[in-house]
């Protein structure tokens, strides 16, 4: 039997385009771990600019771009980071700001939007006590996965920069507390925003951002800060194994990202809200989303049931059953939708720029059928 297949499990199965794939042929390559590749250094000073920093620095993944963020901002001995409990550091990282570095981090309860309480970190920041670790970084995600691409609001941001600069208290044994962003999708926040990706980074010390989720490029993060902590980070990216030779191959590809995905990422939240909207609309009582919180790429679907759980739910998107077919959902072919779902009271999908028009319509009459299915499941 014929499928067609719509994976929406995460932004990171998305394929590099046809331009990419071209730029990555004819790329100018050199040895990277020398300086010499001339394509990597056209991206991190590309990635620099756009997001307002002096430097920038190429990595394998977003999880080396922000572990080198901890190490350099943590460097003393005994420090700790303050992030939030549902933030992508603390829980998908295989703790390595711990395990590899030996920085201890210290959680606040993320809000809703992705946020955390700022009287809360105030009240968290260590001061000057021997029986303590010392307080050298606060880590902030935008937009923020698991709350379901949240983007933190600028308001937010300021008032955050605000308390970490301007409160003297703020800094243990006088040290200015560092502000990371794991900004993944930092892009998608900024087209949400309708304001420059340099504006989400202002107040910033370092911003990490993935080339390898919505921007489709095939694999690869840039970490972006001053002269001196990217120069800190470069040498620590060596003992991680991530010193790469003609890396130019790669770079290549989130060159043309930033030139061609960047503009039409509005493209992929249009289409979430779609769907979004069309789940709403189903009115079950069994599968929901919360519309007034769809702002970019990512769309949580709870499963309030208890009866029926994500797993379950992801399990059934992804099956063809006979009578589907004899539905017609779409002509001869079964349509298996991947979505993701884990120990999570809600399953998630994420849009990409490959997620086209008429799969979005084929996606909808999918999660319509199964919706009807459960309801009448759960009815009886």
């Amino acid at each position: 039997m014929s499928h067609h297949v719509i994976d929406v499990r995460s932004d990171t199965v998305s394929l590099p385009t046809a331009e990419m794939r071209q730029a990555m042929f004819v790329a100018d390559v050199g040895d990277d771990v020398y300086g010499e590749d001339v394509t990597v250094n056209a991206l991190e000073e590309k990635a620099a600019k756009l997001l307002g920093k002096e430097a920038g620095l190429f990595v394998p993944s977003g999880t080396m771009g922000n572990l080198l963020a901890c190490m350099v901002h943590c460097h003393r001995r005994g420090s700790e980071a303050i992030v939030g409990d549902l933030s992508h550091v603390y829980l998908y990282e295989q703790g390595g700001a711990a395990q590899l570095a030996g920085i201890q981090l210290a959680t606040l309860p993320n809000k809703t939007d992705g946020t955390f309480c700022l009287e809360a970190l105030r009240r968290k920041v260590r001061l000057e006590d021997d029986h303590e670790p010392i307080t050298s970084l606060v880590i902030v995600e935008n937009t923020h996965n698991i709350c379901g691409g949240k983007v933190i609001s600028l308001e937010w941001l300021d008032k955050l920069a605000a308390l970490i600069n301007g409160d003297k208290q703020m800094r243990p044994y006088g040290q200015r507390i560092a502000l990371h962003m794991d900004g993944a999708r930092i892009f998608n926040a900024a087209v949400a925003l309708q304001v420059p990706v340099a504006r989400i980074a202002r107040d910033f010390d370092s911003v990490n951002f993935c080339l390898s989720k919505g921007l489709s490029a095939p694999v690869g993060s840039v970490l972006v800060g001053s002269k001196t902590f990217i120069r800190q980070a470069r040498r620590l990216r060596k003992a991680l194994g991530g010193g790469m030779r003609q890396a130019g191959i790669i770079a290549a590809a989130g060159i043309v990202a930033l030139d061609t995905i960047v503009p039409i990422l509005h493209k992929d939240h249009e289409r979430t809200r779609r769907i979004a909207e069309a789940i709403h609309n189903a009115k079950s009582p069994n599968v929901t989303v919360d519309l007034a919180t769809v702002q970019t790429n990512i769309l949580l679907i709870r499963l309030p049931n208890p009866q029926y759980s994500a797993s379950k739910f992801a399990e059934r998107c992804a099956t063809v059953k006979p009578e589907e077919l004899a539905a017609g959902l779409c002509k001869e072919l079964g349509i298996v939708l991947k979505v993701s779902a884990r120990d999570w009271e809600f399953a998630r999908i994420v849009l990409y720029h490959q997620i086209s028009d008429a799969d979005v319509e084929l996606a909808i009459k999918k999660f319509n059928y199964v919706i009807r299915e459960i309801d009448g499941q759960l009815a009886g």
